[in-house]
């Protein structure tokens, strides 16, 4: 077989090498030279060319061993990816709720630049249909783009070259007629929804009477196929949807692997798990005996002093989550192990889904010039601060898990980066490594990318000459509406965590000294200073904040005109501590002269209101 490998040419070198009687050494070092030419025109890529895998989980927070989110947490397979990656220790989701995320990341777009917010379709937003995705702008650099499961919240064929596995969040119970709560959830918090309101084992198939309004078939359901979901045990049942998804992608490996094709690819494997419906076979769930948890630590009161509650919905599902859990179970500590089981059951489940795709490039040709990323949309909140959900502008629903892997750079394996990064700065990473040529948007009216490439951190994960800013911004959408300026954000430096909500009211955290933000800091004069800065980086981020009134709890008040910002007596660009107390004087003075009755008195309605006097 050996001999076979070595092309015509290098037969005759041997030929002329034997002439000379040296056959043993031409044939010891032109096989080298032969081998490695066959491998380069197998694989038909050079040497500084990649391919891509990116694994994408759902709903998953730091509960990995390697990040020390939970100290239960078993996740063998994303540790073992860890010590051959580079682990950015400090990564947070732009968004924490999945569909604005998924769209800021596959596009590259903050989404105050798109005004994506929420749950709209990305294609048919004005900004975002005229970006390429990170999938779409690859295939223009002359990749393959190959995905399964879920990536983007809202699933548009054409931007890939072959899709597998479309998304859903099920098994689900059936109560005859349609999807329902487990029977196992206390109704007080399946009432929440069939999706959210089931957290239970494969095992425990739902018990649901058939009813006259609803006689038929009742257990497990397969709500894409819309069929019952077959379940003897855990070796004989239909699989799970992420179980098909990380199949479909061996499959892919493999498939690519034989062929011997020219094309670089991207492959994107995006599972389900964790997000609810909290379900997996009864070994997972075995492995987290509930009485055997450890909880979290609480701090009773500890939503005292946040103002999260005044600035979203009154109806966000992290508040009514909290409540059903209390309602639902003797105590909340009861409630919160036998979700945390389901959670942990499922990051189990999906660990070995990761594991399964990950052996299949290891044993591919494709190990040694293949990029591997793995991260989440964003993480979880589990009852802090009174609230059980994602979509907060905390630590644990913002922080996510990021490694990284490009061949090449092997030295830094295992290493972590401590500066905060973001899910914005993917795209332009893949962009830098991969060599990609063009431009990102589709038209003028997309919008640049807006991260920053990782290089530097790859490279260097101390000390990377990093091009983007000191913190990671984050974003939740407020109640009222869509303008830029009404949302809700957060910036996360490296040790502190800053929240500027739409009413102008802050939160400050100090995540050296309190790294489970029980203690605002948004009103102790020590920290001033700190706040300021940090309300100065969001601002960099978000200029059109700069042009608002922000007070606080505190009395705080902040004002703003593009060249022009003070707080507290301390000038930042041009702001005194006189016409501060001017204009928060003429404020209380002149409700009338806010406009548009947002409670924040910009300077243009300021000089207008004067104007009419």
């Amino acid at each position: 077989m050996f001999l076979r490998r070595v092309n015509w040419k290098c037969q005759l070198m041997l030929i002329r090498c034997d002439l000379l009687g040296l056959a043993v050494v031409a044939l010891m070092g032109v096989a080298v030279v032969c081998l490695d030419a066959d491998a380069k025109e197998a694989s038909g890529k050079a040497l500084d060319e990649y391919n891509v895998l990116l694994i994408m989980c759902d709903d998953l927070n730091d509960y990995e061993g390697v990040f020390g989110g939970h100290p239960q947490a078993r996740t063998p397979n994303i540790d073992r990816l860890a010590d051959s990656a580079v682990v950015f220790a400090n990564a947070y989701s732009n968004a924490p709720v999945c569909a604005p995320v998924r769209a800021a990341m596959f596009t590259g777009v903050y989404p105050h630049i798109s005004s994506n917010y929420g749950f709209d379709k990305w294609m048919q937003n004005p900004v975002l249909k005229n970006c390429k995705t990170i999938m779409g702008f690859m295939r223009e650099n002359g990749y393959a783009a190959f995905g399964t499961g879920k990536l983007m919240h809202h699933f548009l064929g054409s931007e890939w070259t072959e899709f597998g596995i479309k998304n859903y969040g099920g098994p689900l119970a059936w109560d005859g007629k349609n999807p329902a709560p487990h029977s196992s959830v206390p109704k007080e918090y399946g009432g929440l929804g069939a999706l959210d309101g089931t957290f239970a084992s494969l095992a425990d198939v739902p018990k649901i009477p058939a009813s006259a309004d609803a006689p038929g078939y009742t257990g497990w359901w397969d709500t894409n196929r819309n069929k019952p979901f077959r379940y003897v045990n855990d070796d004989d049942r239909d699989p799970m949807r992420d179980e098909e998804s990380a199949a479909w992608a061996v499959d892919k490996i493999r498939q690519l692997d034989r062929s011997g094709g020219e094309k670089p690819f991207f492959l994107g494997v995006g599972f389900s798990k964790p997000h609810t419906a909290l379900v997996a076979p009864q070994k997972y769930f075995d492995m987290f005996p509930p009485d055997k948890l450890k909880l979290l630590a609480f701090k009773e009161g500890d939503a005292a002093d946040c103002h999260f509650a005044d600035n979203v919905p009154s109806d966000m599902k992290g508040f009514k989550f909290y409540k059903g859990m209390l309602a639902g179970f003797p105590d909340f500590e009861t409630g919160i192990r036998r979700y945390l089981q389901a959670y942990l059951a499922c990051v189990a489940f999906a660990d070995d889904q990761v594991g399964k795709v990950l052996s299949a490039l290891e044993h591919s040709r494709f190990r040694d010039n293949t990029i591997v990323i793995f991260t989440s949309d964003h993480g979880y909140d589990f009852g802090q601060k009174e609230y059980l959900f994602k979509n907060s502008l905390w630590e644990d629903s913002t922080r996510v898990p990021l490694l990284i892997r490009v061949p090449g750079m092997e030295s830094n394996a295992g290493k972590s980066v401590r500066h905060p990064v973001s899910l914005i700065d993917i795209y332009p990473t893949l962009v830098d490594l991969c060599g990609l040529k063009g431009d990102t948007k589709k038209s003028a009216s997309g919008a640049d990318l807006s991260g920053h490439s990782l290089k530097p951190f790859i490279q260097n994960p101390a000390n990377g000459k990093w091009t983007g800013p000191d913190v990671a911004l984050t974003v939740v959408a407020s109640k009222n509406g869509d303008r830029v300026e009404d949302q809700n954000y957060a910036v996360r430096s490296r040790d502190w965590r800053y929240i500027l909500y739409q009413d102008g009211q802050e939160e400050l955290y100090n995540h050296v000294k309190d790294r489970h933000e029980w203690t605002n800091l948004e009103n102790n004069p020590e920290f001033r200073q700190q706040k300021v800065r940090l309300r100065r980086s969001l601002f960099g981020l978000v200029p059109s904040l700069e042009n608002r009134i922000v007070r606080s709890g505190a009395g705080d008040v902040l004002i703003a005109d593009q060249t022009q910002v003070s707080s507290d007596g301390i000038a930042v660009g041009g702001g005194t501590s006189e016409n501060m107390e001017w204009i928060k004087k003429y404020f209380d003075q002149h409700p009338a002269a806010d406009k548009n009755k947002d409670g924040v008195l910009t300077w243009p309605e300021l000089r207008d209101h004067r104007g009419k006097k």
